[in-house]
């Protein structure tokens, strides 16, 4: 082809392009100009028909965007109609390519349900359901008044029925919240329940968060609330006996944590104060049970008199002033044998000193009798042991003391004396500091309460002060004198009195008899009754000695006679009454009668019946031993 065709053609092609660009760039320059006012306008228009749909808050309920010539419409019809009219108005509108419908229509909604997110620094994202009755605008000034000035929100909360009544301020309550939570927290409302999720932002906002929790507005309740604390880089925890009492500082992972050390403080502190300076923030180890940690910090506290269990590091130290020199290698065997997993063994610190004030206690409940403190040596704890298990039938004597010096002189008398007054309470605690013993407790007999203090002033060694506070178990009443004989026969009736062969003993089948007419005796102030004892049947055989005078399990407080030996037992012979009760009543005074001497038998266990009830309550006016009777079971009789 020649040469000066192809240039032509080209030189043709280029100049057609030439001619076009000057045409796009007119159409875009009309473009760039035109398109904001059209937009503009369609958004007039849009809004324009959103004004009249105004409702009673002042506010309209459809919502209109311009995008382009596109036209979002937004908001809640209150009916189909009210949509279909604005959706209408909306396609009558000159200028705009597409109107894009998101109305929906108010409804009642159950249950009631509204969150607010923490989405950023500044911003908050609205959801669920907002009440009908009040307007968009107005709900989101009451969320940004309460969230803070420059709050951004972003509201997708539709209008609806059926939110609970003083709505707003619980929105307004839960918003109050987000601030003191990190990116992610989250305020909720269904119906009247409030919930709370997410982490606090720092320590400070964690306890505001605990304070205004406990205090939320008025006709609503709390639901899920799960509230993380913060981490922190220190996971420091001490317990320290201080001043009588414990003090806790440090850090706990958990409100349950935050729980478990406060339990452990108050029983260490044996109703001494308990400081609580404890923060809940997340810096222990995963593998660590905050649980375990606290329990075991706990017996190492138990082992101190004064000074700190610290846990810092990943490792548990002791110091301070050990409760007796035994204590020092046991601290160091816990912590090498006994410590949580994740722990390491940290330093041991203790120094071992007299204990100043000395402390013992003897504490009686139904289930048994404990003896906890110090004691100067294995003679004393021989001793007070003794006295408590030759009166106690039934709860097991467990020992928890450990040795130690420093004891007050007379110690062990004393302790021996409070032992004997404590077996005759149902419950009851004998509590010794230095040289003053307390003796507190319920005794099941109003005589036997009242007998207590001049007993207790006169079994103490010299230069003790004993103090009183037992109170008998329920309150005096008093029945009709007719009552009182119908009771005496009920009482009676379906009782087996029947003693062992050739034995004193009162067996458990005694027990609630004789109990029911102690408690008569407390009812009925003129009630006069004889027990009488019955002989062994002719030709009976006694049991082999090695299983006499075992008297059966008796419940607290009602200890049977024991059986004593025939020389004993004349010295157990009934005495005039004097009106003034036997201050050796907590011992028994029966006596162990062969069986040839029947006579004498039948009237030993009279007198074990009388020394009962006596010891049970009953005044000495009250009971007596009555006319000895043959083979058979023994037997109560009114007397005049």
């Amino acid at each position: 082809m020649p040469l000066f065709e192809t240039s032509a053609r080209a030189l043709r092609r280029v100049g057609w392009i030439v001619g076009v660009l000057p045409l796009a760039a007119v159409w875009a320059a009309v473009a760039l100009w035109s398109g904001p006012g059209v937009a503009a306008r369609i958004a007039a228009g849009g809004e324009a028909i959103a004004a009249r749909t105004t409702t009673a808050q002042g506010e309209p309920w459809l919502r209109v965007t311009a995008r382009g010539r596109d036209l979002i419409a937004e908001g809640e019809a209150p009916d189909v109609a009210g949509r279909a009219i604005v959706l209408a108005e909306l396609a009558a509108l000159d200028g705009p390519r597409r109107i894009l419908s998101e109305i929906g229509l108010v409804e009642t909604v159950a249950p009631f349900h509204w969150s607010a997110t923490r989405t950023g620094g500044t911003s908050v994202a609205l959801e669920g359901s907002r009440p009908v009755e009040i307007g968009r605008r107005a709900l989101e000034v009451e969320v940004t008044g309460a969230v803070g000035t420059g709050t951004q929100l972003r509201d997708g909360a539709r209008a609806a029925r059926g939110a609970p009544p003083d709505f707003p301020a619980a929105a307004a309550f839960l918003a109050a919240r987000l601030p003191s939570l990190a990116p992610g927290g989250r305020a909720a409302l269904t119906d009247t329940v409030l919930s709370l999720s997410g982490e606090a932002v720092d320590l400070s906002a964690y306890d505001a968060l605990r304070a205004a929790l406990a205090r939320p507005p008025e006709g609503f309740s709390l639901g899920k609330i799960e509230i993380l604390p913060p981490r922190i880089g220190d996971d420091r925890l001490t317990l320290e006996r201080k001043g009588g009492g414990i003090l806790l500082t440090g850090y706990v992972p958990t409100e349950a944590a935050r729980q478990a050390a406060l339990a452990t403080a108050t029983t260490l502190a044996e109703g001494g104060p308990v400081d609580d300076r404890l923060q809940t923030a997340r810096g222990l180890p995963g593998g660590i049970d905050p649980r375990a940690l606290v329990e075991f910090m706990g017996r190492l506290a138990g082992l101190i008199q004064a000074g700190q269990v610290t846990y810092a590091g990943g490792a548990v130290s002791v110091s301070g002033d050990a409760i007796d020199p035994e204590a020092i290698p046991e601290a160091g065997t816990l912590l090498r044998e006994a410590r949580p997993a994740g722990t390491s063994a940290g330093t041991v610190a203790l120094t071992a000193r007299p204990l100043s004030p000395y402390r013992v206690s003897l504490r009686r409940s139904p289930e048994a009798v404990t003896l906890s403190g110090h004691l100067p040596d294995e003679d004393t704890r021989r001793r007070v042991l003794a006295a408590l298990r030759q009166r106690v039938y039934r709860e097991p004597v467990i020992d928890r003391t450990r040795l130690a010096e420093g004891a007050p002189p007379g110690l062990a008398p004393a302790l021996e004396a409070g032992a004997g007054l404590l077996t005759t309470l149902a419950t009851g605690e004998v509590a010794v500091n230095d040289r003053s013993l307390t003796l507190s407790g319920q005794s099941l007999y109003r005589e036997a309460a009242g007998r207590i203090p001049d007993r207790l002033a006169a079994a103490l060694p010299p230069g003790w002060r004993g103090t009183s506070a037992v109170a008998p178990r329920e309150p005096e009443e008093r029945r009709d004198p007719e009552t009182c004989r119908q009771g005496v026969a009920a009482a009676t009736a379906a009782a087996d009195l029947r003693f062992p062969v050739g034995s004193t003993s009162l067996t458990p089948a005694f027990y609630p008899a004789l109990d029911a007419l102690a408690a008569l005796g407390k009812a009925c102030p003129d009630l006069r009754v004889a027990v009488s004892g019955p002989a062994d049947p002719p030709g009976a055989k006694p049991p082999p000695p090695a299983d006499e005078g075992k008297a059966p399990p008796k419940p607290a407080a009602k200890a049977a006679p024991k059986p004593a030996t025939k020389a004993q037992a004349a010295k157990t012979a009934p005495k005039p009454e004097t009106g003034k009760p036997d201050e050796k009543a907590d011992g028994n005074t029966a006596a162990e009668a062969k069986p040839e001497e029947e006579s004498g038998l039948a009237h030993l266990r009279a007198q074990a019946l009388v020394d009962y009830l006596l010891q049970a309550g009953m005044r000495p006016g009250q009971v007596s031993a009555g006319p000895d009777r043959g083979a058979g079971p023994a037997t109560v009789a009114l007397a005049p």
